[in-house]
């Protein structure tokens, strides 16, 4: 008796959540729409073909010249530009022209113009600097500083509705 009372109890409870998995609500809703997002993913492979993100981090002088990535050496060799045009991401017309170094092991340097545009953004060591390679030689920077929030330089009223 204990025992059929008990499966009366868990078939109606049972029962009910029976209910629910065939009408799926569950299921039409939640798993089925997220992990099946695969259609982005090709545009963003054929954007990463041509971009290249890495981060700096300004540890000492941050006027010096500056190594990057050999990941990013790799990335642009057999192309080697001799300079770079730097940018800093919320400003479209203000553009700093990087000399490039290579030192014939693969390795790459920010060189002159450098401290110019770490000047400019008021760079110094604490800062975290993500680039976003565009290809043709330009270069998208954001500056995060000591306290790992992100520097805007440039706000004006259009730029900051836009950002609302």
């Amino acid at each position: 008796m204990a025992g059929s009372g008990g499966r009366r109890g868990g078939r109606g409870h049972r029962g009910r959540g029976r209910g629910r998995g065939r009408r799926g609500r569950g299921r039409q809703t939640g798993a089925a729409s997220p992990s099946r997002s695969p259609s982005p993913a090709p545009s963003s492979s054929s954007e990463e073909a041509t971009s290249f993100e890495f981060i700096l981090r300004i540890d000492d002088d941050p006027l010096g010249i500056k190594r990057l990535p050999d990941k990013f050496a790799e990335f642009v060799d057999g192309v080697e530009p001799a300079e770079l045009q730097l940018r800093e991401a919320c400003c479209n017309f203000c553009r700093w022209r990087v000399e490039v170094l290579f030192d014939g092991q693969g390795k790459m340097y920010l060189h002159t113009g450098w401290d110019k545009f770490a000047r400019y953004l008021d760079l110094e060591p604490g800062c975290l600097l993500t680039f976003l390679y565009e290809g043709n030689g330009d270069m998208v920077v954001k500056v995060f500083d000591g306290t790992s929030c992100r520097r805007h330089y440039h706000i004006s009223e259009s730029s900051s509705s836009a950002d609302s």
